[in-house]
Formats: structure tokens, C-alpha cells, sequence
């Protein structure tokens, strides 16, 4: 089920807004939505010319990727779990660290990252005979059009109650309550874009007392505030039974796993956000809440 939308040249699945932002110099027209697709599969923006956007960004997977952290050009592995690109034209932030702040920025820092394409923008554009601001242009047109909605949860919201099995609705339930999911999962795409400490990047000493240290700092590497430190961006849950594995560092393969993290109250650190605490879900619980997650998953426009 889609719905037009007059301003753009897309359709809207049932469960998202209407409205998609976009800087007034990039508008989303067909010719420039085209031309990023094209690009976003053009293996020419590697350095070896073995990858294109689409190598870790997979469109059979809700545009994500199977291997826990990012693998790019000759075997180089990177730090963190690549992201599902579905929905990203309502992104604030983006990178597991939010250190960028527009679609046309970020869609350029993968083809220069040496862990993975490894090209410069000098290299790239002329490979490909375009100017840097029209490669970026093109391809955040197309990441905007890459659209998850109309998923049985969408349904069952517009009215047709038969879309969410029993167990499903008991989930969803759980979600806005002892689940406290909806402190983070919120709105048509499941995320409130802001940064949080689950714990998951901590790795306790060992011994008595809260001694430990993070694997990964996440935003403090951004802004050097200690408060910072371990706090990671809260992914879409669209699509999410299509994209595994989970976390920032790909460390749950099971929306099973990521439930029963969460039920435990994440991982006991220095910055833990005060939202993260034991549920106390039953067996019968987790497993409701598991089969909510997975009603998430609709069909993909792209």
C-alpha cells in the first residue's frame, strides 16, 4: 500500500510520514534518484574496484550486511556493524557516532575511508566523470528513496486487526510498556535518533567493583565529554528481523539475544543510561516480544 506525495517524485509506504526532508539544493527528482542508484552500485568507487556501496549495503537485506563489522577493500576489516540504510532520509544524525549531520556528507566518507573503498574524491570523480557535489547529491537522492513501511505492524495500526497474530499483539504491548522500548524506539521509524549507553560496549575487569574498560568509546571519540563515552545511536528497528547481526559491533546474532540483553539490563557501567535496567520478562515474554519485532518487516521500495 503506498501513498503520493505531490512534493516528491516517490511514494510513501503506509506507516512512514509524508513528509521526507531535503536540503532546498537537493530536491528529490527522478534523473538524480536514478543517477544514484546507479553510483550506489558502481563498483569504480573502490580503490581494487571489487566494491560498490551496494557490497555492504545489501539490498536482499534491508541494505545491510550479514558479517558482524564492516569488511572493505582487500580484507580490511573496520570497528563496527554496517547500518541498515532503510529510512535514512528521516535521519538527524548518522554513523553509529553521529558525527555527521547530512545524508550529502555522509555518502561520501565510505568511498574515502581506506577500511573501506579507499578512493579519493579526486580519484573517484574522475573515474566516473562527475564533480564531488553531484556524486554526493546523486547518491543521498537515492539513500532518501530507500523506503521501509507497510509492514503487517503498519497494517494492523491502519485497522486491519488480523495483521498481528495474538502473540504479536501481546508483544507490542510489552514494547510501550515493561519493555520500555518505546524510551528509545520511538516514532513511524522506530528510533528517537539520539545516543545511548546500553553497556554494550563495556567489558568488566573481572574482579569486585565497577572496574572495566569500553572497546569502542562511540561518541566520546566526537566530542571528548566523558559523559559521552560508550553511547551509540539508536538504529531503526524497521526491517530488523532482516538485518541481522545486532549492536554496533554485530556481537548479537539473534533478536533473541538482543531481548534477552536487554531483559537483563544491558551491561553495568560508568555511563549506563538510566532507561537500561533488568525487565524481568518471562520466558512467554521475550518470546512475544521477538515475534512483535519481526511484524517490523515489510517491503523494502528502492
Amino acid at each position: 500500500m503506498l501513498r503520493s506525495v505531490m512534493a516528491v517524485v516517490i511514494a510513501v509506504p503506509l506507516g512512514l510520514d509524508l513528509y521526507i526532508p531535503a536540503p532546498e539544493n537537493n530536491p528529490l527528482v527522478r534523473t538524480r534518484i536514478e543517477a544514484g542508484r546507479r553510483l550506489f552500485h558502481d563498483r569504480r568507487l573502490s580503490r581494487d574496484q571489487s566494491m560498490a556501496c551496494a557490497s555492504c549495503h545489501d539490498p536482499a537485506r534491508a541494505f545491510s550486511t550479514a558479517k558482524p563489522i564492516s569488511v572493505g577493500v582487500f580484507g580490511r576489516q573496520g570497528t563496527r556493524n554496517v547500518p541498515a540504510l532503510i529510512n535514512r532520509g528521516y535521519g538527524r544524525a548518522f554513523f553509529w557516532d553521529a558525527r555527521v549531520a547530512t545524508l550529502e556528507e555522509q555518502v561520501l566518507r565510505p568511498i574515502q575511508d581506506p577500511d573501506e573503498m579507499d578512493l579519493t574524491l579526486s580519484e573517484a570523480t574522475t573515474r566516473i566523470g562527475l564533480s564531488a557535489d553531484e556524486l554526493s547529491l546523486a547518491l543521498a537522492s537515492y539513500v532518501r528513496s530507500i523506503l521501509s513501511g507497510n509492514a503487517p505492524f503498519d497494517r494492523y495500526m491502519n485497522g486491519e486487526r488480523q495483521a498481528l497474530s495474538a502473540e504479536q499483539q501481546r508483544g507490542l504491548t510489552l514494547f510501550r510498556t515493561k519493555g520500555n522500548c518505546v524510551s528509545c524506539h520511538v516514532g513511524p521509524n522506530f528510533t528517537d535518533e539520539r545516543l545511548h549507553n546500553t553497556g554494550i560496549a563495556w567489558r568488566p575487569s573481572g574482579g569486585p567493583g565497577p572496574a572495566g574498560r569500553y572497546l569502542d568509546d562511540g561518541r566520546f571519540a566526537v566530542t571528548r565529554a566523558e559523559q559521552d563515552r560508550g553511547r551509540f545511536k539508536t538504529p531503526t528497528l524497521r526491517e530488523v528481523s532482516r538485518t541481522s547481526p545486532y549492536m554496533h559491533d554485530g556481537s548479537k546474532a539473534t533478536l533473541e539475544e538482543v531481548v534477552t540483553f536487554y531483559d537483563e539490563g544491558g551491561r553495568p557501567n560508568p555511563n549506563l543510561d538510566i532507561e537500561i535496567r533488568p525487565l524481568g520478562l518471562t520466558p512467554a515474554e521475550r518470546r512475544a516480544l521477538v515475534g512483535f519485532l519481526q511484524s517490523l518487516s515489510g517491503r523494502v521500495h528502492r
